[in-house]
């Protein structure tokens, strides 16, 4: 079976949308097994049986995820939000240190740091950042494809500005791994959500981290957190964990029931594949528009298409049975695995 007809056949086993769905960078959609998953982690609670089998997927989807991401699984931790994550690295820095970050970036990328108080947070357009690293500059922080637009950074000359000025990089793929393919081991920090392009429920986060934990402290360790977690349930943990699941958070067990189907059905598929997938449409979708006389936002290579000023047309879309989203003004559709090419044209013939 070759690579489109195995992913036309996964899709139609897994996904059953009622509507032309265009809107994964808000939501992924659940895949059948999943759900599944998900429905027997409920009956497990809901019938008292006993919950231990539901710690094993956490270990599965961290180990899943190293793969996908491209680093040992004991560079990830498993958290709850990219928003906690970063408060652990802005916990980190030095008071005063410089953090640059993109302009107009996703809030959870950079508020933790602007909370803080005492520290130079410094904003420079997304085209320029990687010259906006300078001496002094301690972290690099920066979303791979931009939320409200889908604009991709230029990681590669990120990382080589930060290291030739000895600032860290951190990362955030949650609009990117799952399409785009990911090399978490190129950067110091890195995070993502669950429930977007990996096609996770929500309540899930993983950060990776280098080997020594790049001067990190786990602030918001728990019992998970410890080398051996049912011995470090009362009291102070007494040893940390040896590996990043140190800065694991308290696991949201149905969450990781569900996420390791959706996790397995990505590597079954293999992000390349998904890649030239979303891309294709994506590129369809731009071009359609601008055969339509609207100039979508410049961002090529991306399976995010924004539109300027037709942002205000989600709401007759949706009623319409076309999901995209309402971002910054702009009209933002994500084509992901289970798009078609007849979603994009039912969305240019409803634009029409």
């Amino acid at each position: 079976m070759g690579t489109t007809e195995k992913l036309d056949s996964l899709v139609r086993a897994e996904f059953s949308p009622k509507t032309s769905y265009l809107n994964t960078a808000s939501t992924g959609l659940l895949p059948a097994r999943a759900v599944a998953a998900l429905h027997e982690a409920a009956l497990m609670r809901a019938e008292g049986r006993p919950l231990l089998p539901l710690y094993e997927n956490v270990e599965i989807c961290r180990a899943a995820y190293a793969r996908l991401a491209g680093v040992p699984a004991t560079r990830v931790a498993a958290g709850a939000s990219v928003a906690a994550h970063t408060g652990v690295l802005a916990h980190s820095l030095p008071a005063g240190a410089e953090v640059l970050t993109a302009e107009d970036d996703f809030t959870s990328v950079l508020n933790p740091f602007h909370v803080r108080g005492d520290l130079k947070v410094r904003t420079a357009p997304l085209e320029r950042i990687a010259e906006s690293v300078r001496p002094g500059t301690a972290l690099v922080a920066v979303s791979a494809a931009q939320s409200a637009d889908g604009r991709l950074a230029d990681l590669t000359a990120v990382r080589e500005a930060a290291r030739e000025h000895g600032a860290r990089t951190y990362v955030d793929f949650s609009q990117a791994a799952g399409w785009l393919p990911v090399d978490a081991a190129q950067y110091d920090f890195t995070a993502t959500v669950s429930f977007k392009w990996l096609l996770g429920p929500h309540g899930a986060a993983f950060l990776t981290v280098p080997e020594d934990f790049g001067g990190l402290v786990p602030l918001l360790a728990g019992w998970v957190a410890g080398e051996a977690p049912w011995d470090s349930c009362y009291g102070p943990v007494a040893e940390l964990a040896h590996s990043a699941r140190r800065f694991d958070l308290t696991h949201a067990l149905f969450t990781y029931a569900g996420l390791r189907g959706s996790l397995e059905l990505l590597e079954e598929i293999g992000v390349s594949a998904l890649h030239g997938h979303a891309v294709r449409l994506a590129d369809r979708f731009r071009a359609g528009a601008v055969t339509l006389g609207h100039e979508p936002v410049p961002a090529p290579g991306s399976a995010i298409v924004s539109v300027p000023g037709l942002g205000s047309r989600q709401p007759e879309l949706s009623r319409a049975g076309i999901e995209v989203s309402d971002r910054a003004g702009n009209l933002r559709a994500a084509f992901h695995l289970y798009n078609t090419e007849t979603d994009v044209d039912r969305l240019l013939n409803a634009l029409a």
